[in-house]
């Protein structure tokens, strides 16, 4: 069986084409996003759906007519941003992404949404958050009057492309938006209720990978979390390996066979009972990126505007001083979940180390040892050494030097992924599991 799998990213929208036997992607697909909406606040980070859905069916369209023989189609995308549908299953809003801050903005009593769940139901959910902007929304008057529902945005496709009017979230997905019981299955009402919320906007969720509907006659599975069907696209062996992504942000994902809570560690529900267990740094691949700009900006104001500050880094990182004491660099610029106004800093500056290939090498090692530090709360609730690193994300993919310095951080081996569009890969895979054409480890044996 041939599987279409969908991945809506932030800023792009992939997909693949693979086979079940095989389990070979035979051909990949990538177009750009490009659906952010200009606002006047810059803490609002919103895109358009119908520009998404255009551009999702306009590929899904292209895929069909080069593999009319498509068995069964798999979705996925960015987990936690949440569109409103009305009664007909259509977007009466945009898409607040996952990046969106309304959650800690100051809006009741000067506390913010997240900080008032935390000290008043002790619950810990993080801006950018379904449910956190959701309640936002709910005390600005910002719910469109029409809105009966609430999704993520390959939660919304699946419902256009199987003509659903109501969303069937996988128990990933509605974990991704906060407010739900991992052990309980369900959402947490009760504060719903305390809140004066209608719970009846509440999707309908399973923790099945069911089958939505049909989009031309070609069963379409239930979308999956990003992070979930990365992992399902990922590894291979659970008993040994764990997930390292590094993009826009960074991700340190293991599986486990049992819930498991740890400060900075999310247990995301997966495939039947199992759960991923997920740390994840805001900043990630970024703060790479913010290093490149500073030395092209350092760059410009020298004169030297044509320098390419990537080539520049690999340079410096190829040719450092041998012993030289390294400068130790928090990367935290962004914050975290749990302090999102923390701030990253640059320590134990000497004489001797204050230079552009230290401060480079700095900032690899600080990506590294945050990711490092959530894996450490990780290893409390899971069984078994873990040997093998698996590293997906362009982040990883294109810099040797990160390979390197991830590998000796965690003291594993490194494995890069097999497939660069793992998240789709992964959708895919989850469409055959459904279909029945595929048995993962990850299921119980039959």
């Amino acid at each position: 069986m041939r599987a279409i799998g969908i991945d809506i990213g932030t800023t792009t929208i992939s997909a693949v084409v693979a086979e079940s036997d095989s389990r070979r992607v035979e051909k990949s697909f990538t177009i750009s996003n490009g659906s952010f909406i200009e606002t006047e606040n810059p803490w609002e980070k919103l895109q358009d759906p119908a520009v998404i859905l255009r551009k999702s069916e306009e590929l899904l369209e292209d895929i069909l007519k080069e593999y009319p023989d498509i068995g069964v189609i798999g979705l996925t995308g960015q987990m936690h941003g949440i569109v409103y549908t009305d009664q007909e299953g259509r977007h009466v809003s945009p898409l607040y992404t996952w990046q969106d801050g309304r959650g800690n903005i100051p809006c009741g009593a000067g506390r913010s949404v997240c900080g008032m769940l935390e000290e008043t139901y002790g619950v810990k959910l993080y801006t950018g958050y379904g449910m956190a902007t959701h309640i936002y929304n709910s005390m600005a008057g910002l719910v469109p009057e029409t809105a009966v529902s609430l999704c993520t945005i390959a939660d919304y496709l699946g419902m256009v492309l199987t003509e659903r009017n109501s969303p069937l979230l996988h128990a990933g997905n509605a974990a991704g938006l906060g407010l739900y019981d991992v052990r309980k299955c369900r959402f947490q009402k009760e504060v719903f209720d305390n809140l004066h919320l209608d719970c009846g906007m509440l999707p309908e969720v399973t923790d099945e990978f069911w089958i939505l509907g049909n989009c031309r006659e070609i069963p379409v599975c239930v979308a999956t979390g990003d992070n979930q069907a990365s992992f399902l696209g990922s590894v291979k062996n659970v008993r040994n390996s764990i997930l390292v992504n590094m993009g826009t942000g960074g991700q340190v994902s293991v599986y486990s066979e049992k819930y498991f809570a740890a400060e900075g560690v999310e247990t995301r529900p997966f495939i039947k009972d199992s759960c991923i267990l997920c740390g994840s740094s805001l900043c990630g691949g970024r703060a790479y990126a913010l290093l490149a700009d500073f030395f092209r900006q350092t760059g410009k104001a020298m004169g030297a505007e044509d320098v390419d500050p990537y080539r520049m880094m690999e340079h410096l990182l190829e040719t450092e001083e041998e012993g030289q004491e390294r400068l130790n660099v928090d990367t935290r610029f962004s914050g975290t979940r749990d302090c999102p106004e923390l701030k990253g800093s640059i320590g134990n500056i000497g004489t001797d180390n204050f230079t552009p290939g230290a401060l480079t090498r700095g900032v690899l090692e600080g990506m590294a040892d945050e990711l490092y530090q959530m894996y450490l709360k990780m290893e409390k609730g899971i069984a078994g050494e873990k040997k093998t690193m698996i590293a997906s994300g362009n982040g990883l993919r294109r810099n040797r030097h990160l390979q390197e310095i991830m590998a000796e951080r965690f003291s594993m081996r490194l494995e890069l992924a097999e497939q660069k569009e793992e998240a789709a890969y992964g959708a895919a895979l989850a469409g055959m599991i459904a279909a029945g054409a595929y048995h993962s480890e990850f299921l119980p044996v039959k």
